[in-house]
């Protein structure tokens, strides 16, 4: 009991989840080919959609870019997506903590959608969210993804400015009760919730083992790998949004620090292969890219989470982010319309480079630069947590010198 209670009551060390992430990331890679991504299926989700309705999309550039054959269920992409949100929910279950929860400000569900479709259209302009162009495009070797992290931090410091404002929080909702928790008959029936648990987790192995037996080993694969990496983002509480949003409120650093050294471990394993004849997934370098970056991070910090942030706790039962992921394939499905209808391409991607550092660079220079940003990240997330205070940050503390030695004089 001891150690189920190690595993599902407490949330796990966010440097052992991201760093076993980072491990898992960069085999997957390895296996199939392709990296862990979630928006892209987002978009292709949104075509279908549309393709529900009579729309034709077949002849958008942008689908045509990123694919939009088979389903869902058909697609690696899909099941790394169906797969994050089975483990995750796997987990809540054993854990007892599924509950549905509605935002006491109805406010917070237009907001989060709004959010929601601000992040979809910057990822996906960006061609990548903080996974395909951030955790596991970093390992690619791609330059684009320092451009997206840097533009991403800089959208989530005017993120927070704008929540942090009164019309953006309202007014708070009273409630008139008591202090002291209600033990109510609900509560004893989320008993339920293990042995739920343990069902869905029983069915979503059938499902591997089908895979397995029907010979589509890479659906399998990526059945295998969309659940731990679900397990994972749960556990860990594994969230982009507050990795930068902590460094602007509170300084903060362990999530941001955590996700250098997931990224640490996933750029060596990457390497290996890509040496050994695997082709590193790389992106162009562009406009679109910074201003993908900043509307992503802007998006994510008024939607009040990223990605991986949203998939977990909308299976906590957090009604809210269902809403914010609703908004997220709105946003990247306008994005696709636009991308050729509009003439964002033609405006902000087209004829930019793609940048492999390892062609830059050279293999040994690549892996070298590339760690020594990510210590330099590291390095500097700790030293921003150590001189800012909720808040106070570093001019606080010039002034309190200032004043010490006024008055030692």
């Amino acid at each position: 009991m001891k150690l189920y209670g190690k595993i599902f009551k407490e949330y796990w060390n966010p440097y052992v989840a991201i760093s076993i992430a980072g491990l898992v990331s960069a085999l997957y890679f390895g296996i199939t080919g392709t990296v862990w991504a979630v928006t892209g299926e987002f978009t292709r989700l949104g075509g279908h959609i549309l393709g529900w309705f009579g729309v034709d999309v077949s002849d958008w550039a942008y689908f045509q870019l990123v694919g939009l054959q088979g389903t869902p269920v058909s697609r690696t992409d899909g099941w790394i997506v169906i797969g994050m949100l089975a483990g995750a929910l796997i987990t809540i279950l054993l854990s007892n903590s599924f509950k549905i929860r509605v935002p006491k400000q109805k406010r917070r569900l237009v907001q989060g959608f709004i959010g929601g479709i601000i992040a979809g259209f910057g990822a996906r302009l960006a061609l990548g969210c903080n996974l395909a162009a951030f955790f596991t495009g970093v390992p690619q070797f791609s330059f684009h993804s320092w451009i997206f992290m840097a533009a991403t931090a800089i959208g989530t410091f005017f993120g927070v400015k704008v929540v942090n404002t009164k019309w953006w929080r309202g007014k708070p909702t009273l409630m008139k009760g008591t202090m002291n928790p209600v033990v109510t008959e609900h509560v004893q029936k989320r008993n339920i919730q293990p042995i739920l648990g343990v069902v869905f987790a029983c069915l979503y192995i059938g499902v591997i083992l089908y895979f397995f037996a029907t010979g589509k080993t890479l659906l399998a694969v990526a059945c295998i790998a969309g659940a731990l990496f679900g397990i994972l983002i749960e556990r860990g509480q594994i969230c982009f949004t507050s990795a930068f949003r902590d460094l602007w409120i509170s300084g903060r650093a362990v999530m941001s620090k955590a996700i250098a050294v997931g990224m640490m471990i996933s750029v060596v394993i990457t390497f290996i292969y890509i040496q050994n004849g695997s082709v590193a997934l790389i992106k162009i370098a562009a406009p679109s890219t910074v201003i993908g970056g900043l509307l992503f991070g802007f998006g994510i910090v008024l939607a009040g989470g990223c990605e991986t942030g949203m998939m977990y706790r909308a299976m906590e039962g957090q009604l809210l982010f269902w809403v914010v992921g609703a908004g997220n394939i709105v946003g990247a499905t306008f994005l696709a319309y636009g991308w050729d209808h509009l003439g964002i391409f033609h405006a902000l991607g087209e004829n930019w480079p793609k940048v492999n550092l390892i062609e830059q660079w050279g293999p040994t220079g690549a892996l070298v630069g590339t760690m020594a940003m990510l210590l330099v990240w590291f390095l500097l997330s700790n030293w921003w947590e150590k001189r800012f205070r909720y808040g106070t940050g570093i001019k606080h503390e010039k002034k309190e010198r200032i004043s010490h030695v006024t008055k030692e004089a």
